[in-house]
């Protein structure tokens, strides 16, 4: 298996969705010739031609309209918007069109809708280019939100958004595009939507998180279990709308403590949602309140101030601490 990090392991699932299905299409701004600004696209268009690469104006909402009417013709469209702070630009189509047109049609016409965009923090950008914002499509009916934390399951859930017949929205953490590397296997690899995976065991405490703040959430347990002993188990969610409620339920009453860390606002983030399923479904369980780090309810800060905003390992290793003291 080769050590790809995560530019690399999206540019191989995009690869072969080309190459396995001549429905598929990649459109959006500076992806062909220029191969994108994170080089997510790199030598696509040389593979596979204009025709199913194709530069898009500087205009989101045609692009994602583009798709949409690519989608009901019968393509397989994998949009991309260079930052997800300029989506906003386009979100009528998303409200209006995309997340409704399955329902609008009684079945009739499936919208299999892939829209990428890299988001977050870290990489000391410019304002528009650093926001968190996945509760504005996990909260909208008909969406599905999928968010990686790694090469491997970055390429693997994307394929399977490929293969699904909704629409998605797949954020991509860009502060690990370049991070770290991990095998990805040769072959072909899907992983189901919906599915969350505990990528750590542990007795006293359970971390829930997603996307690039899974690495400081692992980053913290490591710290935690060698300093105070503390058996932490570590989820990771993958897919932040439809969330597997399952998974999170049967870790938090397994370890009795729980907290939540993500990168977004804290005010109805999407760690709100979390907390509410943990409480209605394993309340009696719990031995201390239900914990969230979470990013602050202000416009994400220009880069001077940007590592003050940004969860760190400490942070969390702190809040863990009050909730086992509890």
């Amino acid at each position: 298996m080769a050590q790809l990090n995560m530019v690399a392991a999206i540019n191989k699932a995009l690869d072969e969705a080309l190459k396995q299905d001549d429905r598929v299409v990649l459109l959006g701004q500076d992806i062909g010739k220029d191969e994108g600004v994170f080089r997510v696209t790199a030598d696509l268009l040389k593979r596979y031609g204009e025709n199913r690469v194709i530069d898009t104006p500087l205009a989101e909402g045609a692009i994602l309209g583009g798709a949409i009417g690519m989608a009901i013709y019968g393509l397989i469209p994998v949009a991309e918007m260079q930052f997800s702070g300029f989506f906003y630009q386009a979100f009528h189509q998303v409200e209006q069109h995309l997340s409704r047109f399955r329902n609008r049609t009684r079945g009739r016409f499936s919208m299999p809708v892939i829209v990428r965009m890299p988001y977050g923090g870290g990489i000391r950008a410019v304002e528009h280019h650093s926001e968190s914002r996945e509760a504005y499509y996990a909260h909208t009916p008909g969406l599905q939100m999928v968010i990686p934390s790694g090469p491997r399951n970055a390429r693997a859930l994307l394929l399977e958004c490929i293969a699904n017949p909704d629409p998605v929205i797949f954020f991509e953490p860009k502060l690990l595009y370049r991070a770290f590397r991990e095998e990805v296997p040769d072959e072909p690899e899907r992983m189901p939507l919906g599915k969350a995976q505990v990528v750590r065991q542990g007795t006293d405490i359970t971390l829930i998180s997603y996307g690039a703040t899974m690495r400081v959430a692992l980053e913290a347990a490591d710290d935690l279990a060698d300093s105070d002993g503390t058996s932490i188990e570590v989820v990771d969610l993958l897919t932040v709308s439809p969330m597997d409620t399952e998974t999170i339920v049967n870790s938090v009453s397994k370890t009795g403590r729980a907290m939540v860390i993500h990168e977004g606002p804290r005010n109805c983030g999407v760690g709100a949602e979390v907390v509410a399923r943990i409480v209605e479904n394993c309340l009696m369980h719990l031995h201390a309140p239900v914990r969230r780090v979470t990013g602050f309810d202000v416009q994400f800060p220009y880069f001077a101030r940007e590592r003050a905003y940004m969860i760190n390992a400490e942070r969390i290793a702190h809040a863990a601490r009050e909730v086992m003291a509890f």
